[in-house]
């Protein structure tokens, strides 16, 4: 006779994990508010611009992924993150990574 696994710990592990994503995506914020400050202190020329455009459009993509997860923990038994919804995650952290190198070159 095999004993059926153990359930979840309902309690703070999915607290733990909301509050893990919250912090993450308050890190993109400021690294993505520092991002576009350095590059608007000059002259803005169009690539600055659509690459800001594009720091943003990282920064919300990864706070909606972030934010369904967030709701996805208030169930009983969360569902596994998402392959599509992980895929978002690390393309827009790879965005971010190319916009940093983009603005110090």
């Amino acid at each position: 006779m095999t004993a059926s696994p153990p359930g979840r710990d309902p309690g703070l592990q999915p607290e733990r994990t909301r509050l893990a994503w919250r912090r993450t995506v308050l890190s993109w914020t400021v690294v993505a508010v520092l991002a576009v400050r350095q590059v608007a202190g000059g002259e803005p020329v169009w690539t600055d611009v659509l690459a800001m455009g594009m720091c943003v459009l990282a920064l919300l993509g990864f706070a909606s992924v972030a934010n369904r997860r967030m709701l996805a923990m208030a169930a009983a038994r969360p569902a596994a993150l998402t392959t599509g919804g992980a895929v978002a995650a690390v393309v827009c952290t790879l965005v971010l990574a190319a916009f940093a190198v983009a603005i110090v070159v």
